[in-house]
């Protein structure tokens, strides 16, 4: 199985939210990776190689996700993630860390670098939820679904119909191809696999919303922190002016490296392309 290299680098560390598994790679200063909904540290596999010669590279799963049970009583919101996230840091002692975030995990880092800036050494986006589009229309039925009560009773089907399962994320990549049946799993059975977990995520996505973000958007016009913007062109979730507004929004970043015909997915599809980009924005700051 090709990502069991990748969990032999596996730990754990405590936090309020549970256990925290995270993989941890390569030597240096601290870079911290945060996936989406539904996904897991498993969407770095691809990059984290290209980059572990530069940096000590730590993707975690997050609660509810990959090998991170989620506590009953903890809240699966974008506002708490950005607490584990602190918390992580704190139990680890990553005193400053380049953070690198996709999808609903950039969120999750918006909200984090509005409370602490002081924490990052610069900040990488991939298309994500931004100011009020969170969850975005492309998500409408799913969540409606959720909503509704009928997206927990679902997923037993869903996990028993690889195709069914597959097309959960097919439509984020350029080449469906590239989608793996075995990470299709990995990605469904930590947030499918039982009923119960079924029912935590069923919350999680019914109860996403703008309220985090918003509040996070008079810090995040302050934030100096060296921002990359990465972004594929042909997302179906997360248009390119999305990208533009984080531009606009935050002081600290540079011009949208438009990541052409990429789809959501383009961090794990085409790590090739995207790695350069991140090694140039970090080599930027260790000679500044």
């Amino acid at each position: 199985m090709f990502l069991t290299g990748f969990d032999e680098h596996r730990h754990t560390v405590r936090t309020q939210a549970g256990e925290v598994s995270y993989v941890e790679i390569g030597t240096g200063p601290a870079a911290l990776f945060v996936h989406g909904v539904a996904t897991s540290a498993y969407l770095w596999h691809n990059l984290i190689p290209l980059l572990a010669d530069t940096r000590r590279c730590v993707a975690i799963d997050l609660p509810l996700h990959g090998q991170s049970p989620a506590a009953s009583g903890h809240r699966l919101t974008v506002g708490a993630f950005a607490d584990t996230l602190a918390e992580v840091c704190e139990s680890l002692h990553l005193d400053q860390v380049d953070l690198v975030a996709h999808d609903t995990g950039g969120a999750i880092a918006q909200v984090f670098a509005a409370r602490h800036p002081e924490l990052l050494r610069t900040l990488t986006l991939t298309n994500c939820e931004t100011r009020d589009n969170i969850p975005p229309a492309a998500m409408a039925a799913t969540v409606e679904a959720a909503r509704t009560g009928q997206l927990a009773p679902a997923a037993p089907a869903v996990l028993s119909d690889p195709a069914a399962a597959r097309a959960i994320f097919a439509t984020g990549y350029q080449d469906p191809q590239f989608l793996s049946a075995e990470l299709v799993d990995a990605f469904l059975q930590p947030v499918m696999g039982t009923p119960a977990a079924a029912t935590r995520f069923q919350q999680l996505i019914a109860g996403l919303g703008p309220d985090d973000l918003l509040a996070a958007e008079p810090a995040l016009r302050a934030l100096l922190v060296p921002t990359l913007i990465a972004w594929a062109t042909d997302d179906d979730f997360f248009d390119l002016k999305w990208a533009h507004w984080l531009h606009d929004t935050i002081p600290g970043a540079g011009d949208p490296v438009e990541i052409a015909g990429g789809k959501l997915f383009f961090p794990h599809e085409r790590a090739a392309d995207l790695a350069p980009h991140i090694l140039r924005h970090w080599a930027t700051t260790d000679q500044g």
